[in-house]
């Protein structure tokens, strides 16, 4: 696989319980970080990357990502009228001209190999991306995205993003061996779904970000319901790993936050609330005001 990634998939049919009652009206993947939904920190990685197609794997309840995408007529037009340029560009232009959305129906919840399954249609026979929005990763040099398509045309085969986390919490994450791990990757040689850290092969575990080679199609069709009942995009690239197609593991660049936390939402609210132009300074000085008073408090 050397062709250029151009398509990124964005399964987005999850009904994000953990921000309930928020998200019974509002979709996670719309959830702010500052003024941005994290759908658009995810898209503009995708782009950055080189895709210039947007496939969201969605339900039939949800349309607030669709409505984010779509013209909004009335409120381009107040903010024309009422000279708010600015505000304007934003609304009208999240995305550059050339890039185009693609929508797809996930009918049932059966799991992240399913939701991607559901995008083989649009994508056909090429090389993909897919990135899960709820990881929004920091950084000030290149995506991870495009860290990862750059490495994916050198190498020729599938790469999965993966980070190192403590030994004592392998069992929270799908979890990679790894042969001749040099720098930032090494080839992928097997991989345990949360296994115990006294079983794990590694401390790298696997994010959300992928490069996927279009056999995966196949090997998804082929393989069965795992755990929960869904089907398990792990399950899928582990049957590839086993039959000897190479899938590398690439710690990139960057710092991760786990979006789909209450704990991770806030710290990159804080992160780039703290690396943003206007409001870095004010931030911090909010923040400080803040440990102050709890300092206060605590010694009354």
């Amino acid at each position: 696989m050397t062709q250029r990634i151009r398509k990124a998939v964005f399964p987005v049919a999850g009904l994000g319980t953990r921000f309930l009652p928020a998200t019974k009206t509002v979709p996670k993947e719309m959830l702010p970080i500052i003024d941005r939904p994290l759908i658009q920190y995810a898209v503009d990685e995708a782009i950055e990357a080189g895709c210039d197609t947007l496939v969201f794997v969605t339900n039939r309840y949800k349309h607030a990502v669709a409505d984010y995408f779509d013209k909004a007529y009335e409120l381009e037009q107040k903010l024309e009228r009422a000279g708010k340029l600015e505000q304007l560009d934003k609304v009208r232009n999240p995305l550059p001209d050339h890039v185009r959305v693609i929508f797809v129906t996930q009918t049932e919840a059966l799991g992240l190999g399913h939701a991607v399954l559901c995008a083989k249609p649009v994508i056909g026979d090429e090389p993909f991306a897919v990135l899960l929005p709820d990881d929004l990763i920091w950084n000030r040099g290149d995506g991870a995205l495009k860290q990862m398509a750059d490495h994916a045309e050198r190498s020729g085969g599938g790469v999965i993003a993966v980070q190192n986390v403590p030994q004592e919490k392998t069992s929270s994450y799908g979890i990679v061996a790894t042969q001749g791990f040099e720098g930032r990757h090494g080839r992928i040689t097997g991989m345990v779904e949360k296994p115990k850290p006294a079983d794990a092969p590694s401390t790298l575990a696997v994010v959300g970000r992928y490069v996927l080679p279009p056999g995966i199609f196949d090997a998804l069709e082929a393989t069965g319901r795992g755990a929960g009942g869904e089907i398990q995009l792990t399950d899928a690239m582990a049957a590839m790993i086993g039959a000897g197609r190479p899938y590398d593991a690439y710690r990139f660049q960057g710092t991760r936050f786990d979006c789909g936390t209450h704990i991770g939402l806030i710290e990159a609210t804080i992160r780039f609330a703290l690396d943003h132009e206007k409001l870095s300074e004010p931030a911090r000085e909010s923040m400080q005001r803040a440990l102050d008073d709890l300092g206060v408090a605590d010694n009354a």
